[in-house]
């Protein structure tokens, strides 16, 4: 089994950072894609960005361009999410997701293993 688990979630002022991180125990994940997608209260989950096997290829959501990195550390089987400029539009609870598979995209159905997640509340 695959266990992704995230931290770094709180609760912080518009314009402050978080950096979230997810750890995932089991196999090793160097070669798959790994995801960040995310929930806001009454809303669908909606994806975040993407990170390739060797992080040489990354994709954000319009909503976080400019303003989201996320990154990983393969010998860690772990993924970041660095997040500056934070928005109210931005409070939501955050999901780490591995992909069987490489190529990065967008589609959370095509994730296999989830996390349980972690609270990003952001205010005005």
């Amino acid at each position: 089994q695959v266990y992704p688990v995230e931290s770094g979630g709180g609760s912080v002022q518009a314009g402050d950072s978080l950096r979230l991180s997810c750890a995932a125990s089991g196999p090793t994940f160097a070669r798959n894609a790994m995801a960040w997608f995310r929930q806001a209260p009454g809303k669908e989950v909606e994806f975040v960005s993407v990170i390739n096997w060797n992080g040489g290829t990354t994709l954000y959501a319009d909503s976080v361009k400019g303003r989201f990195t996320i990154s990983r550390d393969n010998a860690k089987n772990s993924i970041y999410l660095q997040m500056n400029s934070l928005k109210p539009e931005d409070t939501a609870v955050y999901y780490c997701a591995v992909k069987i598979g490489m190529v990065p995209n967008s589609d959370r159905s095509d994730y296999e293993y989830w996390g349980q997640g972690t609270r990003v509340t952001v205010s005005s």
